[in-house]
């Protein structure tokens, strides 16, 4: 917390309660500094320098401290260039390196950071708070400014301790996230507290608050003709190498999650290359399921373990576990997010947290290298829509009397959108235009009138030089879907099992790289991610590389119809929905039916209402606090 603009002093004894509500992200340690107008504090995960790495940090004369989350994975080249220059340090740990930096570059030091972090230093001298996020948002920074004055945190609930806060929902992000499955930053689901976006920094003084973005992303192609395709993927064999060595420096035990696709299987085969003793690895499983909603990845998770030897763990969720888990998961999100793995994540973080501190996973191969199946259809559009219009609404007319085909049927109404950021926003959203707007309560909707999803896209568009259609899209994707849904869901389910989880495809010296590679390269005809599978052919099982992406597969959809049906049916009750006062009660029940008697697959539409349902009974319906600006539920977005 800083009074920057404010007299009253800081509650110094609100900070060890906030600090409390975060124990899950570091339960080893605890750290706090304050001064007149100012109060620092951080939870710590002991991962490297054990017994010398406590926070807050200083600088040697002791006017610039800093608490950080994360880990900076060049700090000992940094140290060792740090030491030449005549600075003195006084542990060995990454935190250090920070605070010296800042004396040699100012705010120009993350620049020279190669890790996942975010950070609040103090600058005692020019009494000013500087904020900074990772380039690709690993690490998540929130905070709320207001009366003279910030809070801010890693976690929503322990800002909400802070008395003059409370817990309101943004109508605008609910709509977002409504289209999305997920709330973009800067937004966050609670009006008036924001996310610094990946790659920026925050400067707050008595002048106020200044937020900058120090890093970008480049999609222009930067094809050296002289280089073969055998070339580049010996270029990318050796980064991601080097990636992969760089986060096994770790002075506690590790491990690898392992789902047994592509990415997280070729990490463990590099691991494993460079380790002399097994890698422990961490899959999960489901129970229950049919049809299409059967799909069990073990096998093939097992065949990357067999490969290479790992100490290999399972686990399998039960549907009866679902209930348990997913209240647990709501609570630890912060923010609802419409996305199914978040289940399979923790319990899988839960289950490496009995032997290690510290995971490797496969996240960022599908936005780097064109992974999902929305790029090849982003890049057949312009052909649809060459089609006559009859023919267009023939096609679109079949989809609808195919209501199982939902998927098919929403990439359809994508390709039919001749605006740019209006298919982006429609590659496989949770609910489309129309039907968000028959979704929304008559209220609402009046309320959100004028209000577009679509903006949001079209803020990240402007001015990208990038030509090319695949690389346009996957820009947004790295800017949006990565940090806001998949970054989001690894930091807060394995933080939720004290359990740091690294992941070394998004170095970003390897995801400069990727943006630079031809098209080519990365999506060829109907291959997706071309040159990593290339790279992946040279260490992994020919079944793995080949097989279909699949992700974590939950079979929610028989669950939703039989052990999961009371409590979907009683979280979504017409009682309920008419209370919240969000959605015309008709359309969700109309959901809920559809799905029982097998007419559609509304498991995806389902739980993403159910995700939303559990997060306002989480923090709208928490008893209130000693706070003026706390409203009643009914009013909470009004």
């Amino acid at each position: 917390m800083y009074h920057f603009g404010c007299s009253e002093p800081v509650d110094r004894e609100l900070l060890p309660r906030m600090l409390a509500a975060i124990k899950h992200r570091g339960p080893d340690d605890q750290g706090i500094f304050d001064e007149e107008g100012l109060a620092l504090g951080m939870r710590r995960l002991s991962i490297i320098d054990l017994g010398g790495g406590s926070q807050p940090m200083f600088n040697e004369s002791g006017d610039v401290v800093v608490v950080f989350n994360g880990e900076i994975y060049n700090y000992v080249e940094l140290r060792r260039r740090l030491l030449a220059h005549g600075h003195h340090l006084a542990t060995d740990s990454d935190t250090e390196v920070i605070v010296h930096l800042y004396e040699d570059y100012g705010e120009d030091c993350v620049d020279h950071l190669r890790g996942m972090f975010a950070f609040a230093l103090w600058d005692a001298r020019r009494k000013r708070l500087l904020f900074a996020r990772d380039r690709l948002g690993i690490k998540p920074l929130y905070y709320a400014e207001f009366d003279g004055r910030v809070v801010f945190g890693s976690e929503i609930k322990a800002m909400l301790l802070h008395p003059k806060l409370s817990a309101r929902l943004d109508p605008h992000a609910l709509s977002n996230y409504l289209s999305l499955k997920y709330v973009p930053a800067p937004q966050t689901i609670f009006a008036g507290i924001a996310s610094l976006p990946p790659g920026h920094t925050m400067s707050v003084d008595r002048r106020g608050v200044s937020v900058r973005r120090y890093w970008d992303l480049s999609f222009v192609e930067t094809h050296d003709r002289r280089m073969s395709e055998e070339d580049y993927a010996d270029r990318l064999d050796e980064m991601l190498q080097e990636s992969v060595k760089l986060r096994l420096r770790s002075d506690v035990p590790f491990g690898a999650f392992l789902s047994g696709g592509v990415d997280s299987s070729l990490v463990v085969a590099l691991m494993s290359h460079q380790l002399d003793e097994p890698v422990k690895t961490y899959s999960v499983g489901f129970e229950g399921g049919d049809g299409e909603d059967k799909v069990d990845e073990l096998p093939f998770a097992r065949l990357t373990a067999k490969q290479f030897g790992t100490d290999h763990h399972e686990i399998v969720v039960l549907p009866g576990d679902f209930i348990e888990l997913v209240q647990k998961v709501a609570w630890h999100l912060d923010q609802p997010l419409a996305d199914q793995a978040t289940i399979p994540a923790y319990w899988l973080s839960q289950l490496a947290a009995r032997d290690v501190k510290m995971v490797l996973t496969g996240e960022g191969g599908d936005e780097l290298f064109a992974g999902y199946s929305r790029y090849y259809g982003e890049r057949f559009s312009s052909w649809f829509r060459c089609l006559p219009a009859c023919a267009r609404s023939l096609v679109l007319a079949a989809g609808a009397h195919v209501p199982r085909l939902r998927r098919a049927k929403i990439a359809l109404y994508a390709l039919c959108q001749a605006d740019e950021a209006a298919r982006l926003t429609n590659w496989f959203p949770l609910f489309n235009r129309e039907m968000k707007a028959s979704l929304l309560s008559d209220r609402l909707r009046g309320q959100l009138d004028g209000v577009s999803t679509e903006q949001v896209f079209h803020d990240h568009l402007v001015g990208l030089k990038a030509s090319q259609p695949l690389n346009r899209m996957l820009y947004v994707d790295t800017k949006l879907w990565l940090p806001d849904y998949l970054l989001l869901r690894g930091d807060k389910m394995s933080m939720a099992a004290s359990l740091e989880a690294r992941v070394p495809l998004l170095d970003h010296k390897l995801v400069e790289f990727a943006a630079g590679l031809p098209t080519h390269l990365k999506l060829r005809g109907f291959r997706r991610k071309y040159l990593l599978k290339k790279v992946a052919r040279r260490y992994l099982p020919i079944e793995v590389v080949k097989r279909r992406k699949r992700g974590f597969p939950m079979p929610l959809a028989a669950w939703f119809r039989a052990d999961a049906r009371p409590f979907v049916r009683d979280l979504l009750s017409p009682e309920v929905v008419r209370r919240r006062g969000l959605f015309d009660t008709r359309q969700v029940q109309r959901l809920l039916d559809e799905h029982d008697s097998r007419y559609a697959d509304h498991a995806a539409l389902l739980w993403g209402l159910v995700a939303l349902e559990l997060w306002q009974r989480h923090y709208l319906d928490a008893a209130p606090r000693a706070s003026t600006t706390t409203k009643p539920v009914a009013a909470a977005y009004g």
